[in-house]
């Protein structure tokens, strides 16, 4: 009990060595540059304990659970013994068919729950007057990110090279950018980035790291990143997917 009232307290300082810069630079501009008391002064202290507990909690469920259990789950998944078939030792891409279905599902369920992802359909439902539905764009982002780690978790296992895919994606990405709807671009874009946030990424990044560990000649400081790129790669291609789709029903109505 001792040692993990330590431990969070190395977290809870850290963490808040990590917030204090930002807090002070919002300070200065506001007192030296503005001139002008802080609006709500008390309130902003108060949510800035929160937002100080809050990380260090949250850093601290990280490596006590998420990181472990996207280890373990990719680890168990892996498994000889788990995907042997019929004693057959010598594995080939499509006996790690549960391996696929993992990533998806868990990038899937990771980005509904991303914070950052629900801000920003919020707004965008917001600007749009209701036509860029809230679960509309958090399922279109979510479909993306599933489709993207399995893709990942594939190339982890076949070996194939990084850059291969991502350079695909991106000529992908600028063919949809001609064709697509121009309102919708610069979303399409920001919901790349707002994939890769608190949620899906110690998750995604604990899944690469524990599968390529897991997998016979794969190399974890090789092969282990890279899920992340597609993470973000990924969900702009779904978003644009999904204004185009809109478009044509909009279209034929």
């Amino acid at each position: 009990m001792i040692a993990y009232l330590e431990e969070m307290m190395d977290v809870l300082l850290s963490t808040l060595w990590d917030v204090a810069p930002i807090v002070l630079l919002i300070f200065f501009f506001q007192v030296f540059i503005l001139r002008q008391p802080v609006p709500n002064l008390r309130r902003v202290l108060i949510g800035s304990v929160y937002v100080v507990l809050g990380l260090a909690l949250f850093l601290m469920g990280l490596e006590k659970s998420l990181f472990p259990l996207g280890e373990i789950m990719a680890s168990q998944l892996s498994d000889p013994a788990f995907i042997s078939v019929d004693g057959n030792q010598d594995f080939l891409w499509y006996h790690y068919y549960w391996i696929y279905l993992f990533a998806a599902s868990i990038g899937f369920a990771t980005t509904i729950a991303e914070p950052s992802l629900i801000a920003v359909a919020i707004k965008a439902n917001e600007v749009s007057g209701g036509s860029i539905t809230n679960w509309g764009l958090r399922i279109a982002v979510a479909l993306g990110v599933a489709f993207a780690l399995a893709v990942g978790s594939y190339r982890i296992v076949s070996g194939t090279p990084l850059y291969l895919y991502i350079l695909v994606g991106y000529c992908i990405v600028v063919v949809q950018t001609i064709f697509a709807p121009k309102g919708l671009i610069a979303l399409a874009y920001d919901s790349g980035g707002v994939t890769t946030s608190t949620v899906t990424v110690p998750i995604v990044a604990a899944l690469g790291l524990g599968l390529s560990s897991a997998v016979p000649g794969s190399n974890p400081a090789v092969d282990g990143f890279g899920l992340i790129a597609f993470a973000s790669l990924f969900p702009i291609i779904s978003v644009l997917a999904y204004a185009q789709f809109r478009n044509i029903l909009l279209r034929s109505k």
